[in-house]
């Protein structure tokens, strides 16, 4: 990364059936080698599954589940005088959503047995309740700092 100055955001074009950027975003971390398409099916699949099962519009379901397991605050390591002290910081909105995805992803790829796409809309639903491994590693992350609120005036 350079360090006089950062490189722009890049801007992700949104979904073509759903208008989501997120979807989009979603899509593009779930992807393995380049297979685009694979992961689209897999992800319209998933919705499919919300849709019959949840009785919801999977779209609504798939942005709650992203607001349920968005941090708010994460410790970052901060060498003070020979010692690193965890530090709580709050997180960026766009850090807090890309972390959202990828915990949902990691605890959707390590369900046991069937499909992705069953795995992945079991995932979803589950955040959007409140409940789950993702909310549980929130959960987790946000203890934490509470622990470490002392160092708080090191940031």
């Amino acid at each position: 990364m350079p360090r006089r100055n950062r490189p722009p955001k890049r801007q992700v074009p949104a979904d073509k059936k759903f208008d989501s950027i997120h979807v989009a975003m979603f899509v593009n971390r779930m992807m393995r080698g380049g297979k685009k398409s694979i992961a689209q099916s897999i992800m319209y699949k998933s919705f499919d599954l919300i849709e019959e099962r949840a009785k919801r519009d999977p779209l609504d379901v798939f942005e709650t589940a992203l607001r349920n397991v968005a941090p708010a605050v994460e410790v970052k390591p901060k060498r003070v005088g020979g010692s690193t002290y965890q530090v709580p910081m709050e997180v960026p909105h766009d850090r807090s959503i890309s972390l959202a995805m990828r915990w949902i992803l990691e605890n959707s790829r390590s369900r046991g047995g069937r499909n992705m796409s069953e795995k992945l809309a079991a995932e979803l639903m589950d955040a959007a309740n409140g409940q789950g491994n993702s909310i549980k590693k929130k959960d987790d992350t946000h203890r934490m700092a509470e622990a470490n609120r002392a160092f708080a005036h090191f940031r």
